[in-house]
């Protein structure tokens, strides 16, 4: 009898076989001697297969690094770190497909289907830790952009991602480079900064201003 797991091991034996996904469900049934509704029973197309697969990425990623011991010691930024530093370490594994599957996406600024599951998963996870950021005062909250620290980190997981598929560094070393780097630039950017600081002074001013001209220092 089929299972979700033996169903995504023949597809990914098929994919990276033949280079391209089956003709057809009855096709991929058939080849591997089972009826075309037992596939049905698992998942709607071949799109959900690979979706699936991704968003399992993430999921085993999270549950790994929470059973760290320093876990809840952890900073915002370290346990992003963590998630990336863990998540294409599991990647290895499966480098093959996962080069596949990135390359066949057509080019496009919209989130391919497939990946929709793992961003779900992403974002959700990276909203806690930004959430205990902000509470903390590690990050800086900000009117109209705290909310979307979270799709900074997105685009980051996509660009090391591209990255990771193009580096030919022994161990991937570039990658671990890229990543640090990455990270440590877009927690930077969520910290208050100078910037926030002459922001808070204008906004003091600005409160304030008056107190010039009863000082005496106003224009004669």
């Amino acid at each position: 009898m089929a299972t979700i797991e033996s169903i995504e091991k023949a597809y990914i034996d098929f994919v990276l076989t033949e280079g391209e996904q089956p003709k057809s469900v009855y096709v991929f049934a058939k080849k591997n001697k089972m009826p075309e509704e037992e596939f049905y029973r698992f998942f709607a197309s071949f799109d959900t297969i690979e979706q699936h697969i991704w968003t399992n990425f993430a999921v085993k990623t999270i549950a790994e690094i929470k059973t760290q011991e320093i876990w809840p010691q952890y900073t915002a930024r370290e346990k992003a770190l963590s998630f990336f530093y863990a998540f294409f370490e599991l990647l290895k594994s499966s480098r093959s497909f996962v080069v596949y599957s990135v390359k066949k996406q057509p080019k496009t600024f919209s989130t391919p289907q497939i990946f929709q599951g793992i961003k779900d998963v992403f974002e959700s996870f990276c909203n806690d830790l930004i959430t205990e950021g902000l509470e903390s005062n590690e990050l800086s909250e900000r009117k109209f952009f705290s909310n979307r620290y979270k799709d900074a980190l997105w685009v980051q997981l996509v660009f090391v991602l591209h990255f990771w598929i193009n580096d030919n560094s022994t161990g991937f070393e570039k990658t671990d480079e890229a990543i640090e780097k990455g990270i440590n630039v877009t927690f930077d950017l969520f910290q208050r900064s100078p910037i926030d600081n002459l922001f808070e002074y204008g906004k003091f001013l600005a409160k304030h201003g008056g107190i010039t001209e009863k000082m005496g220092f106003g224009n004669n």
